[in-house]
């Protein structure tokens, strides 16, 4: 099993920033990994993923230019950073493995999320 941990979520400004953190514990080896958002009252949706190696990303439209995920396999870590924020990037944000691709059933592995509010 393989526990997924989020912080760093909170209120910011639009065209403020912030930087999600996601650390994982437990059966950690090699995987591929992944954010999702979920909005008020929306489906949960694909923002990033990044392969094992680091070498390969992939984003969601709505977030290319603004938003760069990167991990840091030593820390069993994977980042979110998140530039130029809007209003419509309020959600949940959650870290999850296993995949990389905006495919849900890739993922086996989901954390708790964390709240991002951007306010105007």
């Amino acid at each position: 099993q393989v526990q997924l941990v989020e912080s760093g979520g909170g209120l910011v400004q639009a065209g403020g920033s912030l930087r999600l953190s996601c650390v994982a514990s437990g059966r950690t080896f090699s995987y591929d990994m992944g954010w999702f958002r979920q909005p008020p009252g929306k489906e949960r949706e694909f923002v990033a993923g990044i392969r094992w190696s680091g070498g390969i990303t992939y984003y969601a439209d709505s977030v290319k230019g603004r938003f760069t995920i990167s991990r840091d396999n030593a820390k069993n870590a994977v980042y979110l950073q998140m530039n130029r924020l809007k209003p419509e990037d309020t959600a949940v944000y959650y870290c999850a493995a296993s995949g990389y691709t905006s495919i849900r059933s890739e993922y086996n592995y989901w954390g708790q999320g964390t709240q991002v509010t951007v306010s105007s």
